[in-house]
């Protein structure tokens, strides 16, 4: 077994957060190999997030975020079980990332279990009703559709999104693994986004032209 040094530890703790101790015990544990000491620590921080999943998260912030010179924002409120937590450098940072998220890839819900069953049964049909005109053998549209559906996740759902400032990692990960370092359950409430103008029709500077434009008499 590789002789577990101080810059070890200190290596993996930085890649980590972890513990110094949850650090040595890993890198024990996988014979000094730091990448799989990584991936233990990461199992670990996993199980005990879901062990404090259940439990009461009613601290934490509301925070605003304003992108784009004014022209889109965000509110959002993130849920942790102290005050103490919730002025955490870690979730305060946290919270900063997620309503940069939330402005830059508009998310519509915080998790699939919040999209509407008649939504959700809407886009499945749509997914198969297209799988058909591509001549898709219909044993195979549960399977296809079931893999189309979770691409939609991942565009609406702001948990399932792949986080902006690390593409190779989702938002509910980025969530765990604070959970993990933090040591409370935390949990996304709630946002809403806006964006300057939407929803509004835009105005039509010549109102004769665009109507002419529209009868084929202007090209």
């Amino acid at each position: 077994m590789a002789e577990i040094t101080a810059k070890m530890v200190a290596e993996l703790r930085e890649k980590t957060g972890a513990g110094m101790m949850d650090c040595k015990k890993m890198l024990t544990e996988a014979g000094g190999d730091v990448a799989k000491a990584e991936e233990l620590l990461k199992k670990k921080g996993l199980a005990a997030a879901a062990k404090k999943s259940g439990r009461a998260a009613t601290e934490g912030a509301v925070t605003s975020y304003i992108h784009a010179g004014g022209k889109i924002g965000v509110l959002l409120e993130v849920n942790c079980e102290t005050d103490f937590a919730a002025r955490n450098d870690g979730f305060q940072q946290l919270v900063k990332d997620l309503a940069m998220q939330i402005a830059a890839s508009a998310p519509l819900y915080v998790r699939r279990e919040e999209v509407p069953a008649e939504l959700v049964k809407l886009e499945v049909e749509q997914v198969k009703q297209q799988l058909r005109e591509q001549k898709k053998p219909e044993a195979m549209l549960e399977k296809i559709a079931a893999g189309k559906m979770d691409k939609y996740y991942s565009d609406v759902c702001l948990l399932e999104q792949a986080f902006v400032k690390d593409d190779k990692r989702k938002v509910g990960d980025v969530v765990t693994e604070a959970v993990s370092k933090i040591g409370e359950n935390i949990q996304v409430r709630r946002f809403t986004r806006f964006a300057l103008g939407e929803g509004l029709e835009k105005k039509v500077e010549n109102y004769a032209e665009e109507v002419a434009k529209a009868a084929g008499v202007v090209k």
